[in-house]
């Protein structure tokens, strides 16, 4: 089945379809395709939060230029720290992420960091503000393996009333980031939209459209997809729309019956519960053991956080959980070698 034949109503209608059989169904058929592309491997990730400075007003953020906290950055010697924290945990697979800043955090800056992982880690992939093609090159080049960038809603009109302020305000220039992605040779783009802003089946339609789009532009690159879905209880129920769990079970088994061999990843900011039950119909990678501060894993806190984690299970917790239930825990499955341009 692919995207084309997913027509906007057809979502809608599987969303308002509340017969537990039904779901289990098309849970059972996401899970079949996962077996037969994935087998039983889950990779398994930590995130590392370098800055917290962001130029942008989005209201649903916990980073948002107008919240007032204290704003950190990480200097090349605690960037060190943090990572070596990170992998002598066994982490071999880290996203590196600031808020979208080019005055505190400025390409410079995110390429020193890059150096300082490649110490570590065979895999590393980043969530900043987007760039120019010729920026993004200069991050292959450096070694990075993939980005991470989601639109947060396709719904242009709530786009406009969820950012007041900044460079991300620009609806476009964020829809055209993944392309300017893909032109520049990084091989890896995770997309997504945050479950909540708008209206579910009408998002995720249109981020189905937007990488089927990309996959026919360049089908060299390897695409993932992230459903995280917003907190209501941090920013206020009447505002945002209800994903309830069953709502996830059949968005994570649509998108992978769409796309059999996209990876389907699952942060933190779900419940332990949910992401074990997630493992069952889609999902290929998570995040463990994760802190979302800057310079969390060596304060050993959570200060000022871009959002609350609710699996604080620890690493051999969670690889535990995955031995015993059949799977088979990835830490690296990269060889890291030099990025050239041909």
């Amino acid at each position: 089945m692919r995207v084309k034949l997913i027509s906007l109503e057809k979502i809608k209608e599987i969303l308002n379809n509340k017969d537990p059989k039904f779901v289990e169904g098309l849970a059972r058929e996401a899970d079949k395709i996962t077996k037969r592309e994935f087998g039983r491997a889950v990779s398994l990730y930590a995130p590392i939060y370098i800055s917290n400075y962001c130029e942008n007003n989005c209201v649903y953020c916990g980073f948002r230029v107008t919240n007032k906290f204290k704003r950190e950055k990480l200097s090349p010697e605690e960037i060190d720290r943090e990572m070596k924290i990170v992998a002598e945990r066994g982490i071999r697979n880290i996203l590196i992420l600031t808020g979208e800043s080019r005055s505190m955090s400025p390409v410079s800056y995110i390429l020193e960091s890059v150096e300082i992982a490649k110490k570590y880690f065979s895999n590393i992939n980043l969530e900043i503000y987007p760039l120019e093609v010729e920026e993004y090159r200069e991050f292959f080049l450096s070694g990075v393996d993939g980005i991470t960038v989601y639109q947060e809603t396709y719904d242009r009109e709530r786009y406009k009333i969820l950012h007041l302020a900044g460079k991300k305000r620009d609806y476009n220039y964020r829809y055209e980031t993944p392309e300017r992605i893909a032109k520049s040779g990084i091989r890896m783009i995770s997309m997504g939209v945050l479950l909540g802003l708008s209206e579910v089946a009408e998002d995720v339609h249109r981020l189905f459209l937007h990488i089927e789009e990309l996959e026919k532009k360049f089908p060299g690159v390897e695409y993932s997809i992230s459903f995280p879905r917003i907190i209501l209880s941090q920013a206020g129920e009447s505002d945002y729309f209800k994903v309830t769990d069953s709502d996830m079970v059949k968005l994570i088994s649509l998108a992978r019956i769409v796309f059999p061999r996209v990876g389907i990843n699952l942060s933190t900011r779900e419940p332990a519960s949910f992401r074990d039950h997630a493992l069952n119909f889609g999902v290929t990678k998570i995040s463990a053991a994760s802190n979302t501060s800057v310079g969390g894993y060596s304060k050993g806190g959570f200060e000022d956080p871009q959002f609350d984690i609710l699996d604080k299970r620890s690493l051999n917790e969670i690889v535990n959980v995955l031995i015993k239930r059949g799977f088979d825990p990835v830490f690296t499955d990269w060889r890291r070698i030099e990025n050239t341009v041909f």
